[in-house]
């Protein structure tokens, strides 16, 4: 939506007269305010806002909540502020403050002038509250998130009149793939309000937008675009990051809107789809430093420079492995949910606390484990990995706390120690820990109460020192509520939940595809055809990374000596016969039913971290309370 429309200013004449036929109807007039405006005021209403008298409240996240929040947002908040910094010395002593939010309207960071924070605070417009339209109703930060739009709230065009003292400006801030990062917001008394202000904060957020971009893609190939030369390398130029083979991988608005281009585009198209530049060109620009005309189908001229990264269609030789700090480090190759898991993962490194590692089957949930154990003060020792379904239920105790001589018919003669016994020192794995006998539940329950095992045939109990990880594809709260799972135990291994995200969400399957093809083939510069990896990408990969490696290695080991690309023909008929058949956009119900689930897993895990307390669970996901009630009952869950 044009900013024109967000940031006209209603006059208050028509405000009072909107105001009074919905506290009298209910309802607006369509042309009774600037549409924005009209479809936020109703949003505000159907979440059950009362514009005048005695505010509910809205949930506000504690110090703890709000620095995990901080750590999950920690690139963002970082390239943030300083440019909250520079917007604050234009601002300070003009009654206002600068605002960083969350996509969830979250405030994050404030800066202000003391006397207006001391106003802000009594509404609550400081670090930890929700601004989220559902609890505020209509006010810059929400509504920019609502129409992804920047967005001018002044005075009484705020929903509730308990903040119309306020004037407010806000623009929404993405990520170089086009997802919401949150907003950057300029509040203050709505005396001084000033029509330039929107300017400013849409000016600073293409600032940090530029930030997040230029080290997002640092390492690869970049074009700036802009229709004068002069306007290269500014703050109104747009930014295109591009793969190797020439598709469209990074992007900021700017660029967006000037080729005309949804932010669903972004991994999606080739640059040849979008500009009349070929590869060959494209490789010869890259290989030095001068912008460039193009003559677009249009008639206009387009100015670009090429920066970064190998050059186009020239084949790079096997690149050197970067250098890492640990193993979990080298699991990190640009998704942002493996990236939140993996710090998180490093936080309670080296301290007492279970892990809890929850996802499909084949997310490389053992893989994790390992990791973490590599990377900790306990990755001398052992790492003990027990698959809890891979075993019969006969030999498992056994093969778990061990066993005396002669404890049972075909005992070995000398006994055995247990898997818990060997893990002593580093690190015990209990894979599908979902499927554990409910009797042997009970005596890991004691083991990991009292720290030492009994074997069985009994004995002396022995002392035992491990670190604890976990690992399930089920739904544990559900086994919980059928009986099949102790909860007593759930919490123990509960320490920390991490979820594993799969395959067909996660950004980085360029960068999975390319290290594999290094393990497969070392040596050798291998990558896949255009067509294979475009068909790549949309593929639902319902075995994950599991059955993409084996995916791989069968197309490896069909590769001639000769060949450095993989093709429809390297493929097994049937992954190839399911790429071909499968269109860019999946089958609408089929959308629907991963939708469901989708939506079912995160309701799951979210009521599971507030340990069931749903209105905790209700904020975290930027619903009322209501709206989850619902929620459960359309998922029937209980």
């Amino acid at each position: 939506m044009p900013s024109s429309l967000l940031a006209a200013r209603t006059p208050p004449a028509r405000l009072r007269e909107a105001r009074r036929r919905l506290l009298d109807t209910g309802d607006l007039a369509d042309d009774a305010l600037a549409p924005a405006l009209t479809r936020s005021w109703r949003r505000s209403r159907d979440f059950g806002l009362a514009p005048t008298g005695r505010f509910a409240g809205a949930p506000h996240a504690s110090s703890a909540q709000l620095a995990r929040a901080l750590d999950h947002q920690h690139e963002f908040v970082a390239h943030a502020r300083p440019v909250m910094e520079f917007l604050f010395d234009q601002t300070r002593d003009t009654d206002s403050m600068v605002i960083l939010a969350d996509a969830q309207g979250m405030v994050l960071h404030a800066l202000g002038d003391a006397g207006f924070v001391d106003r802000a605070q009594r509404v609550a417009l400081r670090p930890g509250a929700s601004w989220h339209e559902q609890w505020r109703g209509t006010n810059a930060i929400g509504t920019a998130i609502a129409e992804a739009a920047p967005v001018v709230v002044h005075g009484s065009e705020h929903y509730l009149e308990r903040n119309a003292f306020l004037t407010c400006t806000a623009a929404p801030i993405a990520d170089p793939a086009g997802r919401l990062l949150g907003v950057l917001d300029i509040s203050g008394d709505h005396r001084g309000y000033h029509r330039h202000t929107l300017a400013l904060v849409r000016s600073a957020a293409r600032i940090i937008e530029h930030r997040l971009f230029d080290t997002r893609h640092a390492a690869g190939l970049r074009l700036r675009l802009h229709a004068q030369p002069e306007g290269l390398g500014t703050v109104t130029e747009g930014l295109l990051a591009l793969s190797e083979d020439g598709w469209i991988v990074g992007a900021n608005g700017v660029a967006l809107a000037m080729l005309g281009l949804p932010p669903g585009s972004i991994g999606a198209l080739t640059l040849e789809r979008v500009l009349p530049l070929d590869i060959a060109t494209l490789a010869a620009w890259s290989r030095g430093s001068a912008a460039h005309a193009l003559k677009r189908a249009d008639g206009s001229t387009l100015w670009l420079r090429v920066e970064g990264g190998r050059s186009l269609g020239v084949r790079p030789a096997a690149p050197a492995a970067p250098a890492v700090a640990d193993a979990l480090a080298r699991l990190d190759t640009g998704d942002s949910a493996m990236q939140a898991a993996i710090g998180r993962a490093r936080r309670v490194l080296d301290k007492p606390i279970a892990l809890l590692l929850q996802g499909e089957s084949g997310v490389g949930k053992e893989l994790f484990a390992r990791a973490v154990h590599r990377s900790s003060a306990r990755r001398d020792a052992p790492f003990v990995a027990v698959n809890c379904a891979a075993l019969p239920e006969t030999l498992i105790e056994a093969e778990l706390f061990g066993y005396r001589p002669g404890a049972f018919t075909g005992a070995a003669r000398d006994g055995a120690p247990g898997r818990i016994r060997e893990a002593h020192g580093g690190t015990l794995f209990l894979d599908e820990i979902g499927d554990m006998p409910s009797a042997l539940q009970t005596r890991l329950l004691r083991v990991l109460q009292e720290r030492e095992v009994v074997p069985l045939g009994g004995g002396r109990a022995q002392a035992v020192d491990f670190r604890l990880i976990c690992a399930t594809h089920r739904n544990l709260r559900e086994a919980i509520d059928a009986g099949r799972f102790r909860e007593d135990l759930y919490y123990r291994l509960n320490g920390l939940a991490l979820q594993l995200p799969p395959l067909r969400q996660r950004g980085d399957q360029a960068a999975l595809v390319a290290g594999m093809l290094r393990e497969l083939l070392p040596g050798r510069d291998v990558r896949l055809a255009p067509e294979v990896a475009h068909a790549f990408a949309r593929h639902r990969w319902p075995g994950n990374l599991r059955q993409l490696h084996n995916a791989l290695a069968t197309a490896c080991a069909l590769l001639d000596e000769h060949e450095d690309e993989i093709g429809w023909g390297h493929l097994s008929d049937d992954l190839a016969e399911d790429l071909r058949e499968r269109p860019a956009p999946a089958a609408p119900v089929a959308d629907a039913v991963d939708l469901r689930a989708q939506s079912e897993r995160t309701v799951r895990q979210v009521i599971e971290a507030c340990a069931g307390n749903l209105s905790e669970a209700a904020r975290r996901l930027g619903i009322s309370r209501n709206t989850l009630y619902r929620k459960l009952r359309e998922l029937r869950l209980r």
